[in-house]
């Protein structure tokens, strides 16, 4: 019997889509047809490839009510939030501009004598692992810069976003890519470990939880295939004493509640200055109580339901558990909180490094404050975390980065914003949240591999 998987909508519970797994022996001919195809599409002149890229981005954005319909369903964002578009052209277009500078050859000398250059090769197949919460835009991350630097894609998406893939091999296919350049697979978890630790593939892209960066990691134990992760987080920001207060509000509290918390980037810890630690907590609470919690199908919703069930478990979990240690909540349960996918969102205070939720990830709508008495004391609690993803410090000295900053051990640091991926910067963690090099002039060189040319001329 064959193995299927079924996409339970976050709306209502009802089986949104099922998809028939693919069986052992297909997986592993689509990866050898992928490869198969990966030589004549690296031989392609890179402004043809570029151009089929932008041609599959551009179908996508003649279709954003499709894809805004579809995530409501899929993993339940507001439909008013217009889906992610935006941010998937802004992605995908910034890399395509920069592929040409990036990887061209970098000449050492080329003179009577000798030829000394180090060009950029692609890896070959290239396996993306994408997640369920920013489904189109973390996939075109590494989607586009790999079928621009003449790799062939295999797309494995998150069970909770099935449809995504599909949406975007359509566009794919619309836009005339070659056959087998891009194949979206709908693959269970052993087949997928048993074609990496086969070495069918020769660069691995992963966004995901932490247990699944590791089983990533053990399944290409031993292959040198290379694996790039990025996982957990528990972003913190932090509020100075001379921060714009209202403009603090605003940010952290859309980083923290923005996709009902289910950001990569999102903000679930907040140390305040003790100066303006009162004032900052009252004016967040009045920002999260004038949230409205329901459909996402409906124009007024703000917050949706989080994606799954057993998502929101975890996070009520957590906020309970703080609760019995002696934290504050100060958001009274909303009308649509139905005890599943669909949850309040919350503000403690009174809360301490001792309690989950500030210290282990939440992925929900809910976020702890502290009060701190300075800069060193905010920059120890901040460090203070196993992850290392974003931190964002909200301030009117911009010279005080030079001193925090430096300390703060995090992939990127934000000032007076969060929860937002730049593409010509490098997206990049430490600690427990993985290593990679996504976006920007680095993602194509973890894309490829250099190769040193040396010629003596006669």
């Amino acid at each position: 019997m064959s193995k299927t998987v079924k996409l339970i909508s976050p709306i209502d519970g009802s089986v949104y889509l099922e998809r028939e797994v693919m069986d052992p022996a297909a997986a592993g001919m689509a990866v050898d047809n992928a490869r198969a195809a990966q030589f004549d599409w690296a031989a392609r002149p890179m402004a043809e490839r570029i151009e089929l890229v932008r041609a599959a981005v551009a179908i996508i954005g003649q279709q954003t009510d499709r894809m805004t319909t579809e995530l409501a369903h899929q993993m339940g964002r507001p439909i008013r939030y217009g889906g992610e578009f935006g941010g998937f052209n802004e992605r995908a277009g910034y890399m395509a501009d920069i592929a040409e500078t990036t990887l061209a050859p970098m000449v050492i000398e080329d003179s009577a004598a000798f030829t000394r250059m180090i060009t950029r090769e692609p890896h070959g197949v290239v396996l993306v692992v994408a997640p369920w919460n920013y489904p189109y835009m973390t996939a075109i991350n590494t989607i586009a810069p790999a079928l621009i630097a003449g790799n062939v894609v295999v797309l494995k998406h998150a069970s909770q976003t099935l449809k995504v893939g599909e949406h975007l091999a359509e566009a794919f296919e619309a836009a005339g890519l070659p056959e087998d350049v891009f194949q979206n697979l709908v693959l269970d978890h052993e087949t997928t470990s048993n074609l990496i630790a086969a070495r069918a593939f020769d660069f691995v892209n992963f966004t995901g939880s932490v247990a699944g960066g590791q089983a990533m990691e053990h399944a290409a134990a031993g292959t040198f295939t290379p694996v790039a992760t990025e996982l957990g987080g528990k972003d913190p920001g932090y509020v100075r004493a001379d921060a714009d207060l209202d403009a603090a509000v605003d940010g952290l509290m859309d980083g923290a509640m923005f996709n009902a918390g289910q950001c990569c980037c999102g903000i679930e810890r907040i140390y305040v200055h003790e100066s303006l630690y009162d004032a900052f907590v009252e004016k967040a609470v009045a920002w999260v109580k004038a949230l409205r919690l329901g459909n996402p199908l409906d124009p007024e919703t703000t917050i949706g339901p989080m994606a799954n069930e057993r998502f929101a478990a975890t996070v009520r979990a957590q906020i309970a558990s703080a609760v019995t240690q002696g934290a504050v909540a100060h958001i009274e349960e909303m009308e649509a909180d139905d005890g599943g996918a669909y949850l309040t969102p919350q503000i403690l205070t009174n809360v301490n490094h001792e309690m989950d939720v500030m210290v282990e990830e939440s992925f929900g709508p809910v976020v702890g404050i502290m009060s701190v008495s300075d800069d060193d004391q905010a920059i120890a609690m901040m460090n203070d975390c196993k992850y290392g993803l974003t931190t964002a410090i909200y301030t009117k000295d911009a010279a005080a980065m030079d001193y925090i900053a430096p300390q703060l051990e995090t992939g990127t640091v934000f000032m007076n914003r969060c929860d937002y991926l730049d593409p010509a910067l490098c997206w990049t963690g430490c600690k427990d949240t993985g290593h990679g090099a996504g976006l920007s002039a680095l993602g194509f060189l973890a894309l490829t591999r250099p190769k040193s040319h040396h010629y003596r001329k006669s």
